[in-house]
């Protein structure tokens, strides 16, 4: 048998025993039987001091002096005394105590337990065509596994047609279910919410995303919390001075059952209680937000820290490049350099690749299959596509070198990466991509420093002038670039000599710093199994607000665990006096006693209830509106580029093609941007006033709203004077001034709104 569940079984029989010797008792007093009563309350006093005996014992093999012994002191005085009344309260208080440490321990980590509990036992393999039941164990990379609905994924996988739509909530605690197309990677550990589907599987079952997090569940133990062991330390000399206070009122007084009234209202310690209690319910809230923490020792560490280092790539941005701009060589098209590019990086695993073949699909372009690819890492990917050698990657032998002096200087000046494209050796553009900062950074940022975070650095490989931009945008205390990993472990070491500090990475390279922190903390959805395994809390969802609702509950758990054996004590000690004073009788006490540890369990308990914490209250009407608009700017982004490209297309001396690109970024901006920002000032401002304190914290945003009108009616005009004469060279300077206004108006605004409006919805509705 178990021997978890055999202790519970024995502690349901302690309890049902003990219960019904003291109502048999009680029953036998009321009808005039005392004798029989005091012998039925004295059997059970006996029968409870077997197992308190034990506890002890265990403790003292342990190199542990629990508090225990007091028990065991009293039920043995009670008995001594003949208080037997009260040595059969004293046997239910420790069956009830037990009982409720217990269930309180049980309940807390019952959203640990359901992790592996839930992990996938077989998968259904395409064997000759048809799909069979296998064990999980034997599914390899490369097999191609059926996912019917209402299942759990088995392995992590990339969907191999169609589409998947899957509910990740046991890894990342969010509700609604995502869906992802042919060819994106999906996790282990989440069901399949939708119809059946095909999935190719990457790795083996036990190298997957959800059996590391089975893995790190089944370390987790609330008892490894230095709050916890605090208690035991306390128990130390909470022993000696009950003994003390015991012996002088007996001495003082004369009267043993004074000395016995004293160690009843001493059994047990509350503190021993409420400690495991509130941290194991710690341990149970970070996991529904998608956290798992290795042990209660990391959950009280990550309530005490002071100082947050962070890595950038993947960190604090996205980790998953986007294409910022295409740019064509002279005498070259746009819409060439994309079409060629994403043709040939269909074939390549690279994540530029994968990056541009994501813009060519939301840009509506469609490149043809290409043939003879061949991959240099590195260097980069080249084919034939419709009979031209086209190549994707680094410059080679500059042709036009003003122009590639050009982008590489507007690449710098932006923080960009660079793809060059040629065909048949002649240049035809450059695609500049830029890993954005993750919409949600600033403000867990921000709800991190009103949590007790002081300083926060930044840490990465890359470029000084990279780094900087993205520590200025999120208001970083030092920003170290160009770090290598010995360097970040050197920096680690040195900030944990001043405070408590956390380090939140996600790759191999990170994995020496996660360990030399006080609390690693991995991005475990897409970061490496090295920095998994050394981190001592992992968010197994790609969402860093996770860190700030972990950092929340920790805060809180501690301070409930603190708030409660320090009230226990409290009233102990003053019970203890009362009886000292010969003011509490044996009986009396032992009740007393009894509802002070059931206050004390039930006020631990509050740490596995919701509570707001540093996050913003956001009801589920106002989420469902965020979510709403932020769709829509995820549509609206890609577009931003042709005002841009536009602006800077326009010649000295106008033709055509020029009016037509104005007419066509008119449209856009007339039908499908003003009225998205028409409908934000009607529906989410007003929301977000309510969410966020009042209609003054949207005033900035509706300036924003009014000053994209206003550019927009220009551009108007301009087009109205044109007419069909076309523009005149005069118009042009002002235009380019309004594109690249409304440009960047639009680029800063959507930022604003993804980061103080829709990060809220990140999280929504699961409050720390």
């Amino acid at each position: 048998m178990n021997p978890g569940r055999a202790a519970h079984r024995a502690t349901a029989v302690l309890l049902a025993v003990t219960v019904a010797g003291l109502v048999c008792g009680g029953a036998l007093y009321l009808a005039g039987e005392v004798t029989a009563a005091d012998a039925v309350w004295a059997v059970v006093t006996a029968v409870a001091l077997a197992p308190a005996a034990w506890w002890v014992v265990s403790a003292l093999r342990g190199g542990r002096m629990g508090v225990d012994a007091i028990a065991v002191l009293a039920l043995g005085g009670a008995l001594a005394v003949r208080e037997y009344l009260a040595g059969a309260l004293i046997g239910v208080m420790l069956a009830t105590g037990r009982a409720l440490e217990e269930h309180a321990l049980r309940r807390a980590r019952r959203d640990l337990t359901a992790l592996y509990e839930r992990a996938p036992r077989s998968a259904r393999r395409y064997e000759d065509g048809e799909p069979r039941l296998v064990p999980v164990d034997v599914v390899r990379p490369g097999d191609l596994l059926m996912v019917p609905a209402g299942e759990t994924v088995p392995a992590d996988g990339v969907v191999a047609a169609g589409s998947a739509l899957l509910d990740e909530s046991a890894l990342t605690g969010e509700s609604l279910p995502v869906e992802y197309g042919a060819g994106r990677p999906v996790r282990s550990g989440t069901v399949n919410a939708g119809s059946a589907f095909d999935l190719r599987a990457t790795r083996t079952a036990a190298d997957s995303a959800y059996a590391g997090v089975v893995r790190l569940a089944r370390e987790t133990e609330a008892a490894s919390a230095p709050v916890v062991r605090l208690a035991d330390r306390f128990a130390a000399w909470f022993l000696p001075v009950t003994l003390l206070a015991a012996g002088t009122a007996w001495w003082l007084s004369g009267d043993p059952v004074r000395a016995v009234a004293v160690l009843v209202v001493a059994t047990p310690c509350p503190l021993l209680l409420a400690a495991p209690a509130a941290i194991a319910s710690g341990l149970s809230r970070t996991a529904r937000h998608g956290v798992v923490v290795k042990g209660g020792g990391a959950l009280e560490r990550l309530g005490q820290a002071r100082t947050l280092v962070l890595d950038k790539t993947g960190t604090l941005t996205s980790g998953r490049p986007h294409v910022s701009g295409v740019v064509a060589a002279p005498g070259a098209d746009p819409g060439d350099v994309l079409f060629w590019a994403a043709a040939v990086d269909r074939m390549s695993s690279h994540v530029l690749a994968e990056a541009i073949v994501r813009a060519a699909r939301e840009r509506g372009v469609s490149p043809p299959q290409p043939s003879g690819v061949v991959e240099r890492p590195g260097t980069g990917t080249e084919g034939l596509v419709e009979g031209r050698r086209v190549e994707v990657g680094k410059a080679t032998a500059p042709s036009h070198p003003e122009w590639e002096r050009v982008q590489r200087a507007r690449a710098a000046l932006d923080g960009a990466m660079t793809v060059w494209v040629t065909a048949d050796g002649d240049p035809v553009g450059v695609i500049l991509l830029r890993d954005t900062v993750r919409p949600d950074a600033a403000r867990t940022l921000r709800r991190m420093r009103a949590a007790g975070i002081e300083r926060v650095v930044m840490l990465t490989g890359d470029r000084p002038e990279v780094a900087e931009s993205v520590g200025v945008v999120l208001g970083v205390d030092r920003v170290l670039a160009g770090q290598t990993p010995a360097d970040k472990v050197a920096a680690v070491r040195r900030e944990t000599g001043r405070a408590v500090t956390v380090m939140v990475g996600d790759g191999v390279n990170d994995a020496p710093a996660l360990a030399a922190a006080d609390v690693g903390v991995a991005m475990g959805a897409r970061g490496s199994a090295a920095s998994t395994q050394a981190a001592d809390v992992v968010l197994t969802a790609d969402r860093l607000d996770r860190l700030a609702d972990a950092m929340d509950v920790a805060r809180r758990s501690r301070r409930i665990a603190v708030q409660s054996a320090a009230a226990g004590m409290a009233m102990s000690l003053l019970a203890m006096a009362a009886a000292a004073a010969g003011m509490l009788p044996p009986a009396a006490g032992a009740l007393l006693q009894e509802a002070i540890d059931i206050a004390v369990i039930v006020n631990a308990l509050r740490a596995l209830r919701s509570a707001r914490g540093t996050r913003p209250a956001v009801d589920a009407a106002t989420e469902s509106l965020l979510r709403r608009f932020e769709l829509d700017h995820s549509s609206l982004r890609p577009p931003l580029e042709l005002i841009r490209r536009t602006a800077d297309e326009l010649g000295e001396r106008p033709g055509p093609e020029d009016l037509g690109r104005l007419r066509e970024v008119h449209r856009f901006l007339t039908g499908r941007l003003l009225p998205h920002e028409r409908a934000e000032e009607r529906a989410l401002y007003p929301a977000m006033g309510q969410v966020l304190g009042g209609p003054e914290v949207t005033m900035t945003m509706s300036r924003a709203h009014a000053e994209i009108e206003r550019l927009v009616r220009r551009l108007g005009r301009h087009l109205d004077l044109a007419g069909n004469a076309g523009l005149r060279p005069e118009q042009l300077d002002d235009l380019r001034s309004c594109l690249y206004g409304l440009h960047a108006v639009l680029l800063l605004h959507f930022d604003q709104e993804e980061e103080a409006y829709f990060s809220l919805a990140l999280g929504a509705g699961s409050p720390a």
